[in-house]
Protein backbone atom coordinates (compact mmCIF):
# COMPACT_ATOMS: atom_id res chain seq x y z
CA UNK A 1 0.00 0.00 0.00
CA UNK A 2 1.33 3.43 -0.99
CA UNK A 3 2.38 5.68 1.85
CA UNK A 4 0.11 8.68 2.49
CA UNK A 5 1.68 11.24 4.86
CA UNK A 6 -0.20 13.74 6.95
CA UNK A 7 -0.40 17.02 5.08
CA UNK A 8 1.23 19.44 5.01
CA UNK A 9 4.57 17.63 5.04
CA UNK A 10 7.42 19.61 6.66
CA UNK A 11 10.26 20.87 4.46
CA UNK A 12 13.32 21.61 6.57
CA UNK A 13 14.92 24.99 5.99
CA UNK A 14 18.64 24.63 6.80
CA UNK A 15 21.23 27.31 5.93
CA UNK A 16 19.21 28.62 3.01
CA UNK A 17 18.41 25.15 1.63
CA UNK A 18 15.10 23.29 1.47
CA UNK A 19 15.64 19.67 2.52
CA UNK A 20 13.61 16.49 2.97
CA UNK A 21 14.89 13.79 5.32
CA UNK A 22 12.09 11.20 5.12
CA UNK A 23 12.29 8.61 2.35
CA UNK A 24 8.52 8.05 2.61
CA UNK A 25 7.83 11.74 1.98
CA UNK A 26 10.36 11.83 -0.88
CA UNK A 27 8.66 8.83 -2.52
CA UNK A 28 5.20 10.33 -2.03
CA UNK A 29 6.11 13.71 -3.54
CA UNK A 30 7.80 12.08 -6.52
CA UNK A 31 4.88 9.73 -7.16
CA UNK A 32 1.98 12.12 -6.59
CA UNK A 33 3.38 15.59 -7.31
CA UNK A 34 6.23 15.07 -9.80
CA UNK A 35 8.84 16.53 -7.44
CA UNK A 36 12.30 15.03 -8.02
CA UNK A 37 14.79 17.25 -6.20
CA UNK A 38 18.47 16.34 -5.93
CA UNK A 39 20.00 13.86 -3.49
CA UNK A 40 22.95 15.43 -1.66
CA UNK A 41 23.67 13.03 1.23
CA UNK A 42 26.75 10.81 1.41
CA UNK A 43 27.08 7.41 3.07
CA UNK A 44 28.20 7.68 6.73
CA UNK A 45 31.00 5.15 6.23
CA UNK A 46 32.15 6.54 2.84
CA UNK A 47 31.98 10.35 3.08
CA UNK A 48 34.33 10.86 0.13
CA UNK A 49 32.12 9.17 -2.47
CA UNK A 50 30.01 11.41 -4.72
CA UNK A 51 28.28 9.01 -7.12
CA UNK A 52 25.67 7.12 -5.12
CA UNK A 53 24.18 9.92 -3.04
CA UNK A 54 21.30 9.57 -0.59
CA UNK A 55 19.15 11.57 1.80
CA UNK A 56 18.59 14.38 2.39
CA UNK A 57 16.87 15.49 -0.81
CA UNK A 58 17.39 19.14 -1.70
CA UNK A 59 14.53 20.97 -3.39
CA UNK A 60 14.82 23.96 -5.66
CA UNK A 61 13.08 27.07 -4.25
CA UNK A 62 10.60 26.68 -7.12
CA UNK A 63 9.73 23.14 -6.03
CA UNK A 64 9.32 24.15 -2.39
CA UNK A 65 7.18 27.16 -3.37
CA UNK A 66 4.98 25.02 -5.61
CA UNK A 67 4.31 22.55 -2.80
CA UNK A 68 3.52 25.36 -0.37
CA UNK A 69 1.16 27.05 -2.84
CA UNK A 70 -0.67 23.74 -3.33
CA UNK A 71 -0.98 23.22 0.43
CA UNK A 72 1.03 20.00 0.28
CA UNK A 73 4.00 21.18 2.34
CA UNK A 74 5.10 23.76 4.87
CA UNK A 75 8.50 25.33 5.55
CA UNK A 76 10.00 24.60 8.97
CA UNK A 77 13.03 26.37 10.43
CA UNK A 78 15.16 23.48 11.70
CA UNK A 79 17.09 25.72 14.12
CA UNK A 80 13.94 26.69 15.97
CA UNK A 81 12.53 23.16 15.75
CA UNK A 82 15.59 21.84 17.60
CA UNK A 83 15.50 24.47 20.34
CA UNK A 84 13.53 22.13 22.56
CA UNK A 85 15.99 19.27 22.04
CA UNK A 86 19.18 20.82 23.35
CA UNK A 87 19.24 18.31 26.21
CA UNK A 88 18.60 14.58 26.08
CA UNK A 89 17.42 12.77 29.17
CA UNK A 90 19.95 10.30 30.57
CA UNK A 91 17.49 7.40 30.35
CA UNK A 92 16.71 8.23 26.71
CA UNK A 93 20.42 8.34 25.93
CA UNK A 94 21.01 4.96 27.55
CA UNK A 95 18.06 3.45 25.73
CA UNK A 96 19.39 4.76 22.43
CA UNK A 97 22.87 3.33 23.10
CA UNK A 98 21.39 -0.03 24.12
CA UNK A 99 19.43 -0.12 20.88
CA UNK A 100 22.60 0.55 18.86
CA UNK A 101 24.45 -2.17 20.80
CA UNK A 102 21.63 -4.64 20.14
CA UNK A 103 21.81 -3.90 16.43
CA UNK A 104 25.59 -4.33 16.52
CA UNK A 105 25.31 -7.72 18.25
CA UNK A 106 22.77 -8.86 15.66
CA UNK A 107 25.14 -7.94 12.83
CA UNK A 108 28.03 -9.66 14.64
CA UNK A 109 26.01 -12.90 14.97
CA UNK A 110 25.14 -12.80 11.28
CA UNK A 111 28.80 -12.43 10.36
CA UNK A 112 29.83 -15.26 12.72
CA UNK A 113 27.16 -17.60 11.37
CA UNK A 114 28.26 -16.83 7.84
CA UNK A 115 31.87 -17.68 8.67
CA UNK A 116 30.80 -20.90 10.41
CA UNK A 117 28.76 -22.01 7.40
CA UNK A 118 31.67 -21.25 5.10
CA UNK A 119 34.04 -23.29 7.32
CA UNK A 120 31.63 -26.23 7.38
CA UNK A 121 31.27 -26.12 3.60
CA UNK A 122 35.06 -26.08 3.23
CA UNK A 123 35.48 -29.07 5.59
CA UNK A 124 32.77 -30.99 3.75
CA UNK A 125 34.44 -30.40 0.40
CA UNK A 126 37.80 -31.56 1.82
CA UNK A 127 36.21 -34.73 3.21
CA UNK A 128 34.52 -35.48 -0.11
CA UNK A 129 37.77 -34.90 -1.96
CA UNK A 130 39.66 -37.21 0.45
CA UNK A 131 37.01 -39.94 0.18
CA UNK A 132 37.12 -39.73 -3.61
CA UNK A 133 40.90 -40.07 -3.66
CA UNK A 134 40.71 -43.00 -1.24
CA UNK A 135 38.13 -44.78 -3.41
CA UNK A 136 40.25 -44.26 -6.53
CA UNK A 137 43.30 -45.59 -4.73
CA UNK A 138 41.42 -48.68 -3.50
CA UNK A 139 40.15 -49.40 -7.01
CA UNK A 140 43.63 -49.06 -8.45
CA UNK A 141 45.08 -51.34 -5.74
CA UNK A 142 42.46 -53.99 -6.48
CA UNK A 143 43.35 -53.96 -10.16
CA UNK A 144 47.08 -54.39 -9.53
CA UNK A 145 46.76 -57.01 -6.75
CA UNK A 146 46.63 -59.87 -9.30
CA UNK A 147 49.91 -58.80 -10.89
CA UNK A 148 53.09 -60.28 -9.20
CA UNK A 149 55.15 -57.52 -7.67
CA UNK A 150 58.78 -57.04 -8.56
CA UNK A 151 60.75 -56.53 -5.35
CA UNK A 152 63.06 -54.09 -7.12
CA UNK A 153 60.28 -51.98 -8.62
CA UNK A 154 58.96 -48.80 -7.09
CA UNK A 155 55.42 -48.67 -5.62
CA UNK A 156 52.79 -47.71 -8.17
CA UNK A 157 51.48 -44.17 -8.18
CA UNK A 158 48.07 -45.31 -6.89
CA UNK A 159 49.65 -46.68 -3.73
CA UNK A 160 51.47 -43.40 -3.23
CA UNK A 161 48.15 -41.56 -3.59
CA UNK A 162 46.50 -43.96 -1.13
CA UNK A 163 49.22 -43.42 1.44
CA UNK A 164 48.99 -39.67 0.93
CA UNK A 165 45.21 -39.76 1.40
CA UNK A 166 45.63 -41.81 4.59
CA UNK A 167 48.14 -39.34 5.97
CA UNK A 168 45.85 -36.43 4.99
CA UNK A 169 42.87 -38.10 6.70
CA UNK A 170 44.92 -38.76 9.83
CA UNK A 171 46.14 -35.17 10.00
CA UNK A 172 42.62 -33.92 9.39
CA UNK A 173 41.14 -36.11 12.13
CA UNK A 174 43.74 -34.84 14.57
CA UNK A 175 43.44 -31.16 13.68
CA UNK A 176 39.75 -30.70 12.90
CA UNK A 177 38.28 -31.66 16.26
CA UNK A 178 40.26 -29.15 18.31
CA UNK A 179 39.38 -26.44 15.80
CA UNK A 180 35.70 -27.20 16.16
CA UNK A 181 36.01 -27.28 19.94
CA UNK A 182 37.73 -23.89 19.97
CA UNK A 183 35.01 -22.34 17.84
CA UNK A 184 32.37 -23.54 20.25
CA UNK A 185 34.16 -22.13 23.28
CA UNK A 186 34.87 -18.65 21.94
CA UNK A 187 34.47 -15.58 24.11
CA UNK A 188 31.31 -13.44 23.82
CA UNK A 189 31.12 -11.56 20.54
CA UNK A 190 31.83 -7.86 20.44
CA UNK A 191 29.08 -5.78 18.81
CA UNK A 192 29.75 -4.22 15.43
CA UNK A 193 29.87 -0.41 15.51
CA UNK A 194 26.64 0.95 14.02
CA UNK A 195 26.44 4.39 12.41
CA UNK A 196 22.73 5.22 12.10
CA UNK A 197 21.78 6.85 8.78
CA UNK A 198 18.42 8.15 10.02
CA UNK A 199 16.82 9.17 13.29
CA UNK A 200 13.31 8.00 14.14
CA UNK A 201 10.82 9.03 15.17
CA UNK A 202 11.17 12.34 13.28
CA UNK A 203 10.65 15.65 14.95
CA UNK A 204 7.00 16.56 15.52
CA UNK A 205 5.54 19.01 13.03
CA UNK A 206 5.37 22.47 14.66
CA UNK A 207 2.16 24.45 14.85
CA UNK A 208 1.10 26.48 11.79
CA UNK A 209 1.95 29.69 13.63
CA UNK A 210 5.64 28.77 13.44
CA UNK A 211 5.70 28.05 9.70
CA UNK A 212 8.05 30.16 7.62
CA UNK A 213 6.76 32.19 4.73
CA UNK A 214 6.69 30.80 1.21
CA UNK A 215 10.15 30.61 -0.40
CA UNK A 216 11.38 33.46 -2.54
CA UNK A 217 11.56 32.27 -6.13
CA UNK A 218 13.27 33.59 -9.27
CA UNK A 219 11.32 35.23 -12.12
CA UNK A 220 11.29 31.87 -13.93
CA UNK A 221 8.83 30.41 -11.40
CA UNK A 222 5.65 31.05 -13.48
CA UNK A 223 7.10 29.04 -16.38
CA UNK A 224 8.16 26.31 -13.95
CA UNK A 225 4.66 26.12 -12.45
CA UNK A 226 3.07 26.18 -15.92
CA UNK A 227 5.09 23.22 -17.19
CA UNK A 228 4.52 21.35 -13.94
CA UNK A 229 0.77 21.82 -14.32
CA UNK A 230 1.02 20.17 -17.76
CA UNK A 231 2.42 16.99 -16.18
CA UNK A 232 6.14 17.52 -16.76
CA UNK A 233 8.83 16.54 -14.29
CA UNK A 234 11.39 19.34 -13.97
CA UNK A 235 14.97 19.22 -12.74
CA UNK A 236 17.88 21.71 -12.72
CA UNK A 237 19.33 22.23 -16.18
CA UNK A 238 22.82 23.50 -15.36
CA UNK A 239 24.66 20.64 -17.10
CA UNK A 240 22.83 21.48 -20.36
CA UNK A 241 23.26 25.24 -20.10
CA UNK A 242 19.60 26.02 -19.35
CA UNK A 243 17.40 26.69 -16.34
CA UNK A 244 15.35 23.48 -16.27
CA UNK A 245 15.09 20.09 -17.93
CA UNK A 246 11.51 19.04 -18.74
CA UNK A 247 10.71 15.31 -18.73
CA UNK A 248 7.41 13.82 -20.01
CA UNK A 249 7.48 11.32 -17.11
CA UNK A 250 9.70 10.20 -14.28
CA UNK A 251 13.37 10.89 -15.18
CA UNK A 252 14.19 7.31 -14.17
CA UNK A 253 12.10 6.11 -17.12
CA UNK A 254 12.26 8.89 -19.72
CA UNK A 255 14.79 11.17 -21.39
CA UNK A 256 14.05 14.88 -21.19
CA UNK A 257 12.16 16.52 -24.06
CA UNK A 258 13.01 20.21 -23.56
CA UNK A 259 15.77 22.54 -22.47
CA UNK A 260 13.82 25.30 -20.71
CA UNK A 261 14.78 28.98 -20.42
CA UNK A 262 12.51 31.67 -19.02
CA UNK A 263 12.25 35.25 -20.27
CA UNK A 264 10.28 38.28 -19.13
CA UNK A 265 7.22 39.13 -21.24
CA UNK A 266 8.69 42.33 -22.73
CA UNK A 267 12.37 41.31 -22.54
CA UNK A 268 14.50 41.71 -25.66
CA UNK A 269 15.93 38.33 -26.68
CA UNK A 270 19.23 38.18 -28.51
CA UNK A 271 18.80 36.23 -31.75
CA UNK A 272 22.12 34.49 -31.14
CA UNK A 273 20.74 33.11 -27.85
CA UNK A 274 17.89 31.51 -29.78
CA UNK A 275 20.26 30.07 -32.37
CA UNK A 276 22.65 28.70 -29.76
CA UNK A 277 19.81 27.24 -27.69
CA UNK A 278 18.11 25.72 -30.70
CA UNK A 279 21.29 24.14 -32.04
CA UNK A 280 22.25 22.85 -28.59
CA UNK A 281 18.83 21.32 -28.05
CA UNK A 282 18.86 19.64 -31.45
CA UNK A 283 22.39 18.36 -30.86
CA UNK A 284 21.31 16.53 -27.70
CA UNK A 285 17.97 15.39 -29.21
CA UNK A 286 15.83 17.85 -27.25
CA UNK A 287 13.70 20.85 -28.04
CA UNK A 288 14.68 24.36 -26.89
CA UNK A 289 11.71 25.85 -25.01
CA UNK A 290 11.36 29.50 -24.02
CA UNK A 291 8.46 31.12 -22.22
CA UNK A 292 7.27 33.59 -19.65
CA UNK A 293 4.26 35.15 -17.97
CA UNK A 294 2.34 38.09 -19.33
CA UNK A 295 3.13 41.54 -18.02
CA UNK A 296 1.13 42.46 -14.95
CA UNK A 297 1.26 38.92 -13.62
CA UNK A 298 1.36 40.14 -10.02
CA UNK A 299 -2.12 41.66 -10.40
CA UNK A 300 -3.95 38.34 -10.86
CA UNK A 301 -5.99 37.00 -7.97
CA UNK A 302 -5.15 33.29 -7.90
CA UNK A 303 -2.28 30.93 -8.60
CA UNK A 304 -4.26 29.24 -11.39
CA UNK A 305 -4.78 32.59 -13.14
CA UNK A 306 -1.06 33.35 -12.92
CA UNK A 307 -0.09 29.99 -14.45
CA UNK A 308 -2.64 30.46 -17.25
CA UNK A 309 -0.93 33.68 -18.35
CA UNK A 310 2.27 31.86 -19.35
CA UNK A 311 3.11 31.46 -23.06
CA UNK A 312 5.76 28.99 -24.23
CA UNK A 313 7.44 28.29 -27.58
CA UNK A 314 9.82 25.55 -28.68
CA UNK A 315 12.59 25.73 -31.27
CA UNK A 316 14.09 22.82 -33.20
CA UNK A 317 16.60 22.70 -36.01
CA UNK A 318 15.63 20.62 -39.04
CA UNK A 319 17.73 19.61 -42.06
CA UNK A 320 16.59 21.17 -45.35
Amino acid sequence: MDFQPDLPVPISYVSGRYLLFSIDVVTYLRREHHICGVLIGTLPQIPQQNVFLGLPLELMPEEARLLVDKGVACIVDETKAHDGMNTLLEEDRRRYLRDLESQGLHVSRIQTDRKERLREQTMKKLEEKGAKKKANASAAAAQTSAVPEDPTSTPPQSQKDASTVNLFAADESQSSSPAIEVSKNTTPQAPVAITPATSYPPLPTPSPSSYLSAPTVPPSYPLFAHLHSKGYFLSPGLRFGCQYMAYPGDPLRFHSHFLVVSYEWDQNIDLMDLIVGGRLGTGVKKGFLIGGAQKGIDDVDSEADRIDTVRAFSLEWAGM
